[in-house]
């Protein structure tokens, strides 16, 4: 991989990263997919890296991927904590993941609203009166 990539400025001055995609992503991973930890690290402003997240695809993709595992990799510490026997993480993903069996706590409201059709004049005016009559 190339260890600088061209992008422009807002301004459309061209410039180079100074740090290759895959330096970028293994320190973002180090930080735990935390964005102002990341920046600090590469000793760059945060809004720096949000710029070039948005304007770089593959970085961002990068990211993602990033971002991905370390889903991943906590998804898989809840399921150890379950199979130990950890009250809180079974309640967790019983709520989480177990609604459509029934964990939920409180109640969940599904309604299906139909949309009025649009009124004339005169029928809006005759439903503001019948409004006024009884109030």
């Amino acid at each position: 991989m190339d260890s600088t990539k061209d992008t422009r400025t807002p301004q459309g001055e061209e410039h180079k990263l100074p740090f290759s995609y895959a330096k970028i992503a293994e320190v973002y991973s180090k930080k735990a997919g935390n964005m102002s930890a990341t920046a600090a690290a590469l000793n760059i402003a945060r809004r720096t890296l949000y710029y070039w997240r948005s304007n770089h695809p593959e970085l961002d993709e990068m990211l993602k991927d990033v971002d991905e595992a370390l889903l991943d990799f906590t998804e898989s510490k809840l399921t150890e904590a379950i199979n130990d026997g950890n009250l809180t993480a079974i309640i967790f993903h019983l709520k989480t993941k177990g609604k459509s069996r029934g964990y939920i706590e409180g109640q969940e409201i599904t309604a299906t609203v139909q949309s009025a059709k649009p009124m004339t004049q005169q029928e809006a005016q005759d439903f503001i009166q019948d409004l006024e009559n009884k109030y």
